[in-house]
């Protein structure tokens, strides 16, 4: 059994917590007002907590889901539980969340130089579909646009 739970992420209350990971594995986070931005169209945009037992956000991880097509925009993960799951976890519900509300196809933008992101959504059944050149700042990398088709199936 899992040691976190995972809630959707429904109001600016759990804020501080995401934008302090986001800290923690960006060297561009987003900002509170654009994850503000982001609440304020949960139609098309969701972002998952992760918890541990003590109801501490370890993770999160935020899509947009449009038409058919799930977005991964961020995922991200506090330094003290990265390696144990928590983000494997996170991905598994956006996917199945994303299914349950049409996607057939899913994809990512991630930095070329971060293979342990890479690794994840190969484990996953993502493949790289592009390359969006000097995609990232600080420092200046492209990006893998990592994609995976049939999501119901798979």
């Amino acid at each position: 059994m899992e040691a976190w739970t995972i809630e959707r992420l429904t109001s600016p209350v759990e804020l501080d917590a995401v934008l302090a990971i986001e800290e923690a594995s960006f060297t561009n986070p987003w900002t509170r007002q654009m994850h503000l931005a982001e609440l304020e169209h949960q139609d098309v945009s969701f972002c998952y907590l992760a918890r541990d037992a003590a109801r501490v956000v370890v993770g999160f991880c935020s899509v947009w889901c449009v038409v058919d097509e799930l977005h991964i925009n961020n995922l991200a993960v506090s330094p003290p539980y990265r390696r144990v799951g928590v983000a494997r976890s996170l991905l598994a519900h956006a996917i199945r969340e994303g299914v349950r509300l049409g996607a057939v196809r899913a994809t990512i933008e991630v930095r070329r130089s971060n293979e342990a992101a890479r690794c994840l959504y190969e484990r996953f059944g993502f493949s790289m579909t592009g390359v969006r050149r000097a995609y990232y700042t600080k420092p200046v990398e492209d990006a893998l646009v990592l994609s995976r088709d049939n999501l119901i199936g798979g």
